[in-house]
């Protein structure tokens, strides 16, 4: 299989994606996290679930360090990302399936909010 052809394509798909997609994409990818970390646990493999829950953590970093926060709501989401690591750290140390499974509920309720803020932002520019 040519892999430098996938690796393109993928590069290509991440740099042609809009800012909200993006976004998305990220949450999506911290929710699956979670969900391998969830099924490590349960099958005791903990080097895979340390380094999905370590993973998930880099998301939200990087979530955070580009967010702005001139606005006031910008604030109030680092705020959010601040509590999620607090959980992450939580779950590392617990190794709790309930706390993932909140946390994911919590990620993804952030993520689709996101998701309509963007549908209606997108919808707004087409109508300008």
């Amino acid at each position: 299989m040519n892999n430098y052809g996938y690796q393109n394509y993928k590069q290509q798909s991440v740099n042609t994606m809009t800012s909200g997609e993006l976004l998305l994409l990220l949450f999506d990818e911290s929710a699956k996290r979670l969900t391998k970390a969830e099924m490590c646990l349960k099958n005791a493999d903990y080097p895979v679930f340390e380094s999905s829950m370590n993973r998930v953590s880099e998301i939200i970093k990087y979530l955070d360090k580009t967010l702005d926060k001139t606005y006031s709501v910008g604030s109030e989401i680092s705020k959010l990302y601040e509590y999620f690591q607090f959980q992450v750290a939580r779950i590392k140390a617990s190794r709790s399936v309930e706390m993932i499974q909140e946390l994911r509920t919590m990620l993804l309720d952030l993520r689709n909010t996101f998701k309509e803020a963007d549908r209606i932002s997108q919808a707004e520019l087409v109508k300008n």
